[in-house]
């Protein structure tokens, strides 16, 4: 998976995909760059709720840093998941907090999502920032 994604690259990467199709390729590739995600954690308690697929979604929190692991077990919302996670991992939960979904409509992929799609890659993110907004918590109260 790549490591802190600049999002003006990934901008320039999408853009010179001009088919549907081949963005389509493009997000396969991506799930296919995540990392193993063992079964162990594919459970209840890491569902992403709200998302017809089933997507499973873990963070850690070390050093100041959130970072992102996760799973789907289908192909486009996996390369869909690996790309959110590449744009919000490694990141302080300020930063990842700060940091709004305009992203997927800049890459040209909102308008070509269906709405059942659409709502599970925002229950994703708000997922996302449930995870930051409590490590925030508790690094303002001097816990990690």
């Amino acid at each position: 998976m790549r490591e802190k994604i600049n999002l003006s690259q990934l901008a320039i990467e999408f853009d010179q995909v001009k088919d549907w199709e081949d963005k389509y390729k493009k997000l396969i590739s991506l799930g296919k760059e995540l990392p193993s995600f063992p079964d162990e954690l594919k459970i209840e308690d890491l569902k992403v709720q709200g998302c017809q697929s089933q997507v499973w979604l873990k963070a850690d929190y070390n050093n100041g840093l959130v970072n992102f692991r996760g799973d789907s077990d289908a192909l486009i919302v996996k390369g869909l998941l690996a790309l959110i996670l590449s744009v919000y991992s490694n990141k302080t939960p300020e930063e990842i907090l700060a940091l709004k979904p305009d992203f997927l409509e800049d890459l040209g992929l909102k308008k070509h999502l269906s709405s059942n799609r659409s709502n599970g890659v925002l229950a994703m993110i708000k997922q996302i920032f449930y995870y930051a907004q409590a490590y925030l918590l508790l690094s303002k109260q001097g816990q990690q």
